[in-house]
């Protein structure tokens, strides 16, 4: 027998032959039915607990929290993405005090946990009442709206920054030099050619970030800020009625849902090009 004989790779077994039933399998198919029994027995309990006066009197309630949740994450998102655009140009300067400045700051965000940076905005500043009625700025600090809306866009904006800071130094630097041998302006070399394929690239964590953010704005309900999570412990604090966490739990569900699909559609269009 050759040499080459011997390296012939294993053929995978024919179709209709089952594969050997390990350990693994086992846990996993225990897991699996301990789930399903699991959403089954929910289920069941909620069908049998099921109030249409509850869902009437606290259903609208729940439409207006999930329109505050719409409203503060998109806010956030969008104006977090305005200010993410110069913190991400500091953090490649080359001025060591800019690219220290941005460091600092994105460390902050992005090493402490949002709720405590909430508490600092909406009760850390609130301890400033004078100062801020002096300057003028007690009109914006004492609504939690605002306070939210604030700590959020300065949160997003450090991850944000991060995710464009790494897309754009993904981009090869043959691209940039390519652009430069046609004749292009930098500033034109950087909107036309550079930034689209970076904008590729952070697609994806721009929508993991859009999805955390949503999930994240629960907190919002601990400063008064009657969001989704907001309604829906009010309306626990009326009725003792588990189920409804568990509207509330959909909801999220379903916004994460329509957003991941239509991030995936999304991706799909842009990148169409990148698969023929």
């Amino acid at each position: 027998m050759s040499h080459a004989e011997t390296m012939i790779p294993p053929q995978p077994a024919p179709p209709g032959i089952a594969r050997p039933f390990t350990a693994q399998r086992l846990l996993g198919n225990i897991a699996l039915g301990v789930w399903l029994a699991a959403s089954v027995g929910l289920f069941l309990l909620m069908v049998d607990g099921w109030d249409p006066e509850k869902f009437a009197k606290y259903g609208p309630s729940f439409i207006s929290g999930l329109g505050v949740t719409l409203g503060l994450v998109g806010a956030s998102i969008t104006l977090g993405a305005l200010l993410s655009l110069p913190i991400a140009f500091a953090r490649m300067s080359k001025n060591k005090i800019l690219g220290w400045a941005a460091y600092a700051y994105v460390y902050f965000f992005r090493g402490t946990p949002l709720i405590a940076q909430l508490f600092l905005v909406y009760y850390g500043l609130g301890s400033f009442r004078p100062q801020m009625e002096a300057i003028g700025l007690w009109w914006f600090f004492r609504d939690a709206w605002n306070c939210a809306l604030l700590t959020f866009t300065l949160n997003t904006a450090a991850y944000q920054a991060e995710i464009l800071r790494g897309a754009i130094q993904s981009v090869p630097r043959g691209q940039t030099e390519a652009a430069a041998a046609l004749g292009l302006p930098p500033r034109i070399s950087f909107f036309k050619v550079i930034l689209p394929q970076a904008l590729i690239v952070a697609l994806r964590p721009y929508g993991n970030e859009i999805i955390l953010m949503i999930k994240g704005s629960a907190i919002v309900a601990i400063v008064t800020v009657f969001d989704l999570m907001g309604e829906t412990r009010r309306a626990f604090s009326r009725t003792f009625d588990y189920q409804m966490y568990v509207w509330a739990a959909i909801l999220y569900l379903i916004m994460v849902e329509i957003l991941r699909n239509l991030w995936a559609w999304l991706e799909d269009r842009i990148t169409r090009h990148l698969k023929r």
